[in-house]
């Protein structure tokens, strides 16, 4: 959350539900998806279509917003997940023998495979080229999509407006020298200005300098811009590691669609607009968001 600041190259680099949080069952949840993608999918692009279309309507009719583009019908499926077998290496600390190796051929071995759900390859190459979104981020923002889908259907949020707000507050993790590494962590950590009352909001340190290595004043961190308050709520475990990092891009994804979530259905162009508006309070901003993901709507359709 960005909160209008912009990022300050020092040495740092109306109350919502709470809701109950833990480790996200992200891997089970895809699981799940992956037996009725098709029906989901189908849901979730209607829903979509129905989001862009009112919002497009309600961007034009806004006072002193952007000029909207065209009112058009539009539709976001849900990422198409496949799912690959692993094995483990070692068997008891062991390394596996040729018998053990050969047994894996064999049908019912496999059935002890673990499969891991990902985001279909294929999706990921052809949006990533067609949205300028790095591959690794484009991967948090679908899981995030495919995991809010299943938890609350009734959001209709989907992976565009997580993208294009990771745009919008860190670049998807590349300000400045930042990268994202193959693990989703941001290197180095992105850290917003002090949130001290001068010319943004006032925020005292919450979390003792552990996200924002700031013990004085809380700072937006991470990819998606969380100041440790809200993350201290909305922490979210999105790579199944049991650790919650907002530092951490697959974490902070999730983290983002719950967020945004938690406002209500944003499947009508005030319902939306609320959601995004209570990331940042600022309706230029909720303006920038919607532009930003018609963009990336419209690069892939």
């Amino acid at each position: 959350m960005s909160w209008g600041d912009d990022f300050n190259p020092d040495e740092y680099g109306g109350q919502r539900p709470a809701r109950v949080t833990g480790r996200a069952a992200v891997w089970p949840v895809a699981r799940r998806v992956l037996g009725y993608a098709g029906v989901v999918a189908g849901v979730v692009a209607l829903a979509a279509g129905a989001v862009f279309a009112v919002n497009l309507a309600g961007l034009s009719a806004k006072p002193g917003g952007f000029e909207a583009p065209p009112a058009r019908g539009a539709s976001v499926a849900l990422p198409p997940m496949i799912q690959t077998p692993q094995h483990d290496e070692t068997l008891g600390g062991q390394s596996e023998s040729d018998e053990d190796s050969a047994a894996v051929s064999d049908p019912a071995a496999s059935d002890s495979a673990v499969l891991t759900p990902q985001i279909d390859p294929e999706w990921m190459s052809r949006v990533a080229a067609a949205t300028d979104i790095p591959e690794r981020a484009l991967s948090a923002y679908a899981f995030a999509h495919v995991a809010i889908a299943e938890e609350q259907p009734e959001c209709g949020l989907d992976w565009t407006t997580i993208a294009a707000i990771g745009s919008i507050e860190s670049g998807h993790g590349s300000h400045g020298d930042t990268v994202i590494d193959e693990h989703g962590y941001a290197q180095p950590a992105i850290i917003g200005r002090a949130l001290d009352g001068n010319g943004v909001a006032r925020i005292a340190d919450t979390d003792g300098g552990l996200f924002d290595g700031d013990a004085t004043w809380d700072r937006a961190v991470g990819p998606m811009q969380f100041i440790p308050s809200t993350w201290a709520t909305w922490a979210s475990d999105g790579n199944g590691d049991d650790v919650t990092d907002p530092n951490q891009i697959d974490d902070a994804a999730l983290a983002t669609a719950r967020y945004l979530c938690a406002s209500g259905s944003m499947t009508s162009a005030d319902g939306w607009r609320a959601a995004v508006y209570s990331y940042n309070h600022d309706n230029d901003y909720v303006d920038k968001v919607a532009r930003v993901a018609i963009e990336f709507m419209d690069a892939v359709d």
